[in-house]
This record gives C-alpha cells, structure tokens and sequence, in this order.
C-alpha cells in the first residue's frame, strides 16, 4: 500500500522505503546513473532514504570512504568485471554494513527492515553482510561475483 509518495511501514516488515529510494535503484540498475547507493533509516519518518549516490567514475574505495565508521547503512554498488572469457559483466551486490562499534539499537533496527528493502530492490545478485572493512573487500566482491 503506497500512501504520500512512500511505503508505509508494519511491525513485521521494519521501515517503509520511500519511492525515490526505489527510484535511486533502478536508475543504477539500468541506466547505469551511479557507481553506488548508500541508505540510511530516518527514524522519524520511520522510512528508508538515499543518502549518498556515487557517480559511475567512483571507485570502491570511494563506496567504501563514504560509509559511516560507527554506523549502520545499507547500500548498492555496481560491480563491473571481466570473465576469463573476456566478456565484460556486472553484478549488483547488496551489501548491509554494521559495524561492531555501531549502537546496538541501530543494529536491531538495520537487521529487522533488512528484508523489506531486499524485497524492494529487485535486480540484486548478490548479499554481503559486513561488521568490518574486510568482510566486504574488493576481493570479495570479485570472489562472489565470478
């Protein structure tokens, strides 16, 4: 049920996901519009929110630099590729990052909408789940993704 422009929420589905969160993905996810889409909970909207895109130039350590030390966000990136065959490939990784000094109100609340906004964004490959810089390493990607 869509009411005002965003999703409303229920108890067992976690926040809402506002339309251009959706809107933010798909333009990633075919226009090839942004690099990386990190969002963030706004409790009192009790919504999920863009709040940072990376244009199609930005490098991962770019994605990487702009996600919070102490916090918890989900985000998108658009992971492009070579085969061994030479064939040029991307993939969109999903990656639900929740650091181990993040609060752990903020990690309960990241961990219960998770599964709302996956459902939103359809198109993704692959799920990371991330409590420090490592578990989500270029490498990583690249293993998943071949």
């Amino acid at each position: 049920m869509s009411f005002r422009g965003f999703s409303r929420p229920n108890a067992t589905s976690g926040m809402g996901v506002a339309d251009h969160s959706k809107d933010t993905f798909l333009e990633l996810k075919r226009k090839k519009a942004y690099r990386y889409v990190i969002f963030k909970i706004d409790e009192k909207k009790k919504e999920v929110l863009v709040e940072k895109t990376g244009g199609p130039a930005e490098s991962y350590d770019d994605f990487t630099a702009a996600l919070p030390e102490n916090d918890c966000r989900y985000a998108v990136y658009d992971f492009d590729f070579v085969t061994s065959e030479n064939c040029q490939k991307s993939k969109i990784f999903f990656i639900a990052w929740s650091p181990s000094s993040s609060r752990i109100r903020a990690k309960m609340l990241y961990a219960t909408s998770k599964d709302r906004l996956r459902r939103e964004l359809d198109g993704i490959h692959y799920e990371i789940q991330a409590t420090d810089p490592t578990e989500m390493d270029l490498e990583v990607l690249r293993d998943r993704a071949h």
